[in-house]
C-alpha cells in the first residue's frame, strides 16, 4: 500500500472513529483532538461573530437559532465528505483500476468513483477492475448506506432531547415569568397561598436537570438549540432554579429543605459537567447579580407576598457562598452560548409569554 493510500485508511478510520463517538457512544469523549469538536467550535466562532453586526435582538436570536441545526447538517456533510476523500485517495493510490470513456483515470475520476458509489447512485459508468477495487467499492457503499441510516436513526433522538427539554422550560412561564425568576416563583406561590407546591415543582426539576444532564453530555450539540422564545432558554431556567434552591436552603418560613437540597445538587452538577464537555472554565463576573440592595428588595417583596426569607449576617453568608458554587458556571455557559441569565426579579415592565399577542 502507498502512502496515499495509507493516508486514505487513516482518513477514513479517523471519520468513522468521529462518528461512533459523536452519536453512537453515550458517554462523555475527553480527548480533544476530534473532527466533530473542530467543526462545531470553528463553525461557531464564525456564527457569533456575525451576531455581533446584527443590533437587533429579535434578529439576533432568530440567527443564533440557525446554528446548531445547521452545524448537525454540516457535520454529516463533512462525514461524507472525509468519507469520499478517503476512499478516493485509497483509489488512486492502489493504482486507480478503473474502467471508464478514458484511459488512465486521475485523482479526480478516483473522486467522483467515490462519490457515486458512497451515495450508492449506481451509474455504472466508470467500475474498478481488480479484486481490490471490488473490495473497496462494496466496503464504501456499505458505509454509505450506514451514513444514511445514522442520519435516520438519530436525527429524532436529537430532537425528542430537544422537545423533552423545551416542554419544562415553555412552563415556567405560568410559575415564574419570562425571563423566569426566582423571586416571581417564590411569590406567585405565596399569593397563591400554596408554598407546599414547591416541593413538587422542584422534584419535576430534579429528574428534568438528570435528563438534560445525561442528553447534553452524549450530544452537547443540544446545548446549541435555542427555546421558541427570545427571553427563555434552558440555561435561564436553569439558572433561575438553582436562584430558587438557593433561597429556600437559605430557609423559608414553612418550606422544607431536603428537594431544594437534591435539586440544587444535579443542577449544579449539570451546569459544572456541560463546562467541563464545553472547555468553558468558570467565571466571575464583575457585576453582582444580586447585590445586597436588590438582595433587601427580593426579601421585602417576598414578604409583601407571605414569603419569608431568612435573613441576617449568617443567611446573607450561606446565600453567597450557595451562589459561587454555581453562578461561576452559568456565568461561563452564557458567554459561551450568547443566553443571557435570568435576574432575581422580574423587571417591572415584564410580561408572561402567555399574556402577549401579537393582534394586541
Amino acid at each position: 500500500m502507498g502512502p496515499v493510500a495509507f493516508a486514505g485508511a487513516l482518513l477514513i478510520l479517523f471519520v468513522l472513529l468521529d462518528a461512533f463517538e459523536a452519536v453512537v457512544l453515550p458517554r462523555r469523549v475527553t480527548r480533544s483532538i476530534r473532527l466533530a469538536v473542530i467543526h462545531f467550535r470553528s463553525l461557531w466562532a464564525i456564527w457569533a461573530w456575525g451576531s455581533k453586526l446584527i443590533a437587533h435582538p429579535s434578529r439576533r436570536e432568530s440567527y443564533l437559532s440557525l446554528y446548531a441545526p445547521l452545524a448537525l447538517m454540516l457535520l454529516l456533510a463533512t462525514w461524507a465528505a472525509g468519507l469520499i476523500l478517503g476512499f478516493g485517495m485509497m483509489h488512486w493510490g492502489l493504482g486507480a483500476h478503473l474502467s471508464g470513456p478514458q484511459p488512465g483515470p486521475g485523482f479526480l475520476t478516483a473522486l467522483y468513483f467515490s462519490g457515486t458509489t458512497l451515495f450508492t447512485l449506481g451509474l455504472g459508468d466508470i467500475s474498478p477492475t481488480t479484486g481490490a477495487g471490488r473490495f473497496l467499492t462494496v466496503i464504501e457503499a456499505g458505509l454509505g448506506f450506514a451514513l444514511l441510516a445514522l442520519a435516520v436513526g438519530y436525527l429524532p433522538v436529537f430532537y425528542q432531547a430537544f422537545a423533552r427539554r423545551e416542554a419544562e422550560v415553555s412552563m415556567l412561564d405560568e410559575w415564574a415569568g419570562s425571563p423566569p425568576t426566582a423571586g416571581t416563583l417564590l411569590s406567585r406561590l405565596g399569593q397563591w397561598h400554596d408554598l407546599g407546591a414547591i416541593s413538587g415543582f422542584l422534584s419535576r426539576w430534579e429528574r428534568w436537570a438528570a435528563d438534560m444532564m445525561e442528553s447534553h453530555i452524549s450530544y452537547p450539540i443540544l446545548a446549541g438549540y435555542r427555546s421558541q422564545h427570545g427571553n427563555q432558554s434552558w440555561l435561564a431556567g436553569l439558572t433561575a432554579i438553582l436562584d430558587t434552591c438557593a433561597l429556600v436552603l437559605v430557609g423559608i418560613d414553612g418550606v422544607a429543605q431536603r428537594e431544594a437540597w437534591l435539586t440544587f445538587a444535579i443542577a449544579r452538577h449539570a451546569l459544572v459537567d456541560l463546562c467541563q464537555v464545553l472547555n468553558t472554565p468558570p467565571i466571575t463576573q464583575a457585576v453582582d447579580r444580586l447585590p445586597p440592595a436588590d438582595l433587601a428588595r427580593l426579601r421585602e417583596m417576598l414578604a409583601q407576598s407571605g414569603v419569608r426569607v431568612r435573613s441576617g449576617p449568617d443567611a446573607d453568608a450561606k446565600l453567597a457562598e450557595l451562589r459561587r458554587m454555581y453562578e461561576p458556571y452559568a456565568n461561563a455557559l452564557s458567554r459561551r452560548l450568547l443566553m443571557s441569565l435570568p435576574p432575581w426579579m422580574a423587571p417591572a415592565a415584564a410580561k408572561d409569554n402567555w399574556v402577549k399577542s401579537a393582534w394586541l
